[in-house]
């Protein structure tokens, strides 16, 4: 299945002109995500402020607070996201998106940003902040967190190492009000802007 995600991303990459697209492991877990630049597609858009997201994150109990023979469902999201360039190095976000897993689904409404490190190899420093209260979840879901940091190292032009940490939490209504941390963890990966 993993392969099929795989060549599914890449084909995605190759169909549409592509903002970037992204590839996130660690130990225990595989995280793919593209951004669509929509001015892409039409002309009535202005290049690098409005996007289209998607991710899928298939991830290990061993990051989560499930029992250690417990399953984890696949973690998928699909958003969109306004952004704006406040001077050449910081980038502000505004955005919202629909996530699901098995028996969970949320619309956070979150903020992202992004700055430019002065430094001899390009660095960025960013982060991001999603939430859904009540109001905005369906599914067995009570309410919704995410917040992620990253550091993003462009070693060539255009391709980055990126080194981040996230944090997910799905707070869950039934069958029992139960708070759960769906993934906490570290993670290396690349990301290819096009």
């Amino acid at each position: 299945m993993l392969k099929k995600l795989t060549l599914l991303a890449a084909s995605v990459a190759s169909a549409f002109a592509l903002n970037n697209v992204e590839i996130n492991i660690n130990d225990k877990d595989l995280e793919l995500g593209a951004v669509i630049d929509i001015a892409n597609l039409s002309d009535m858009t202005e290049p690098d402020t409005v996007f289209l997201t998607a991710k899928f994150l298939h991830a290990d109990q061993a990051n989560s607070d499930l029992a250690a023979n417990a399953d984890i469902d696949d973690y998928y999201e699909v958003g969109f996201l306004m952004k704006r360039d406040f001077d050449s190095n910081l980038k502000v976000g505004l955005g919202m998106k629909i996530n699901t897993t098995k028996n969970f689904t949320s619309v956070p409404l979150g903020g992202e940003v992004s700055y430019a490190l002065d430094t001899q190899l390009p660095m960025y420093v960013g982060g991001l902040i999603y939430y859904a209260p009540s109001v905005l979840t369906m599914s067995d879901a009570k309410s919704f967190m995410e917040y992620r940091l990253t550091l993003d190292i462009e070693v060539i032009e255009n391709a980055m190492i990126t080194l981040g940490y996230r944090s997910i939490d799905t707070n869950y209504e039934k069958p029992v009000a139960r708070d759960l941390s769906y993934n906490s963890s570290f993670y290396a990966g690349f990301k290819f802007i096009f």
